[in-house]
């Protein structure tokens, strides 16, 4: 079984800045996407960031410039560094993984939990 756990989420003031990991856990041969999504009270769940196995990444125009997406190939870890948050930020961010299993035989796309990002004074 694979697994995604997501930690580092919880209540900062507007302009303060967090630091979210998703930690992969299981038997696992390789990974190749990596992404972070939030969801809002009220709306539909949309993407924050995403990078691939080659260190290639993207972000949604509402945290470009903002937020840095990193990953750990060695920890089957990725991190979603925030800064300068805002009210609007505030969500269950989710974390998603493409991973390879079952020693590379079957693949499918997981995803964690969720944390809560409250940006709030």
């Amino acid at each position: 079984q694979v697994h995604l756990v997501e930690s580092g989420g919880g209540l900062v003031q507007p302009g303060g800045s967090l630091r979210l990991s998703c930690a992969a856990s299981g038997i696992i041969f390789g990974i190749n996407a990596m992404g972070w999504y939030r969801q809002a009270p009220g709306k539909e769940r949309e993407l924050v960031a995403t990078i691939n196995s080659g260190g290639s990444t993207s972000y949604a125009d509402s945290v470009k410039g903002r937020s840095t997406i990193s990953r750990d190939n060695a920890k089957n870890t990725v991190y979603l560094q925030m800064n300068s948050l805002k009210s609007e930020d505030t969500a269950v961010y989710y974390c998603n993984a493409d991973i390879w299993s079952r020693g590379g035989t079957y693949y499918n796309v997981y995803w964690g939990q969720g944390t809560q990002v409250t940006v709030s004074s």
